[in-house]
């Protein structure tokens, strides 16, 4: 078996595992104490996939103009619309990149701020 873990840096863990539960329908596989001061290991898993996403400590003043994790979704106009209608912001709309036209993109904003793409298959 092979799991693959996505690190996702996060500055309020419950907050990141109620967004990505709620908009993506992951699961935790894993969620224990990890020392004194309240830090958990949690690891959220990903339906239908082997990779798991898991949160590191972020600092507040982090910012990333970067995707830091691309996610694929059948139909990325449907996902990117159920993101919008639940308050995520948007970045870019779905769109077909001239580096890759048979593809269709979009980036959002997790809840904590990292910068994120849907990409389609």
């Amino acid at each position: 078996m092979h799991i693959q873990f996505a690190e996702l840096p996060v500055i309020d863990q419950d907050r990141a595992k109620h967004f990505y539960a709620e908009n993506f329908g992951c699961e935790p596989v894993a969620d224990v104490p990890m020392g004194p001061d309240g830090w958990r290991w949690i690891e959220m898993g990903l339906p239908g996939a082997q990779t798991r996403l898991h949160f590191i400590r972020r600092a507040p003043e982090a910012s990333d103009d970067v995707p830091t994790l691309v996610l694929v979704a059948e139909d990325v106009t449907a996902v990117t619309a159920s993101l919008k209608a639940r308050g995520v912001a948007i970045l870019t709309e779905p769109h077909r990149p001239a580096w890759q036209p048979n593809r269709v993109v979009a980036e959002f904003r997790d809840s904590e701020g990292n910068r994120m793409m849907l990409g389609s298959a």
